[in-house]
């Protein structure tokens, strides 16, 4: 299978967080990359670096002033504060009432749901290209490929049309599958992370000629927290597009692939043409960040299962961090569906 990466997504390194009244190392490191690049070019797959296809694919999905501020925030930052410590906002707004304001700090508060996405010097590089390698998977499958893997470093898939969250800056999903309706005009995304993928539910919320179906932990006391709940469904032309079915806290194989059959069974009534998988590794039960506990057999069979499907498919990768069998899994998953 094709492998999409740029060598420059890896040039985000945020030190750490602040999460649960502490400052903690930060997960979402490039090692998370590389230790995938590397294992799956040991196993044969095919590694092409993605094309530039400019803004025009991220402004179809993304906020114009949200764009803008993510490439111009470290410059400006750097030019208010001295010295290099990453950009953080300390004030966040509720959007009820809140205005967008002019200065730096202030839209770093207005353009970040949460302290999980500091800016620092490559930040925009990395998410630039991290998008340029999704929108690389879209285009391949346009020009006829069944199925391609874009390893998209930041992650993207709890990223909002106008603002950051949850590691996630542009939302690599969304993107990709906004520009294969190029062609298709009926998208499926399947997101299998264990956190939802509630920034493509926003982003489509509205919008029925996608499907948004994500599994994922229960969040009403797990990340994202305010989103991703069983009864959010879309509204207005999406009501009926959005489906989210939770898990318990230490589900393993079984409740994890029955709710896997619950969204390819909602794909396949939506009569999908084509398909944009949010990849999670961290389903991982040796996950950093997992409470559940999927093995990497469980992983072999949700690829057969989304392969059963046969639609044109763009793997995009989301979750799944410095664990032992982080890249395991993921030879095991692509090794699966290439061969169902």
């Amino acid at each position: 299978m094709r492998l999409i990466f740029d060598e420059r997504q890896l040039l985000h390194r945020p030190d750490s967080y602040f999460r649960q009244g502490a400052f903690v190392p930060h997960p979402e490191q490039p090692e998370r990359a590389i230790l995938l690049r590397d294992r799956l070019l040991r196993d044969g797959h095919l590694l092409t670096a993605p094309r530039d296809h400019g803004l025009a694919p991220v402004l179809a999905v993304h906020d114009a002033d949200y764009v803008a501020f993510l490439q111009t925030a470290w410059s400006r930052w750097c030019a208010k504060f001295e010295g290099d410590r990453p950009a953080v906002p300390n004030y966040h707004t509720s959007r009820r009432r809140g205005r967008r304001p002019e200065g730096v700090v202030g839209q770093l508060g207005y353009h970040a749901t949460d302290t999980s996405c500091p800016i620092t010097a490559g930040t925009w590089e990395a998410i630039y290209w991290s998008a340029q390698s999704a929108i690389e998977g879209a285009e391949r499958l346009l020009a006829g490929e069944p199925r391609v893997y874009s390893l998209c470093r930041p992650p993207g898939h709890h990223a909002y049309l106008d603002s950051s969250s949850g590691f996630c800056f542009l939302n690599n999903a969304a993107i990709a599958a906004r520009h294969l309706q190029r062609r298709y005009v009926r998208v499926a995304i399947l997101d299998i992370d264990t956190h939802a993928g509630q920034g493509t539910q926003d982003v489509f919320w509205e919008d029925g000629s996608l499907l948004c179906g994500s599994m994922h932990l229960h969040p009403a006391d797990y990340p994202p927290y305010f989103a991703g709940y069983d009864d959010e469904v879309g509204a207005g032309p999406g009501d009926g597009a959005s489906m989210n079915v939770t898990l318990s806290r230490g589900a393993e194989d079984s409740a994890i692939l029955g709710a896997l059959d619950k969204l390819i069974a909602e794909a396949r009534r939506f009569e999908a043409e084509a398909l944009v998988v949010s990849l999670g590794l961290d389903m991982a039960a040796d996950d950093p960040l997992a409470e559940v506990a999927f093995s990497s057999e469980g992983f072999a069979k949700a690829a057969m299962r989304i392969a059963s499907l046969a639609l044109p498919t763009v793997l995009v990768q989301e979750g799944g961090y410095l664990g032992p069998s982080l890249a395991e899994n993921a030879a095991v998953f692509l090794s699966a569906i290439e061969g169902a």
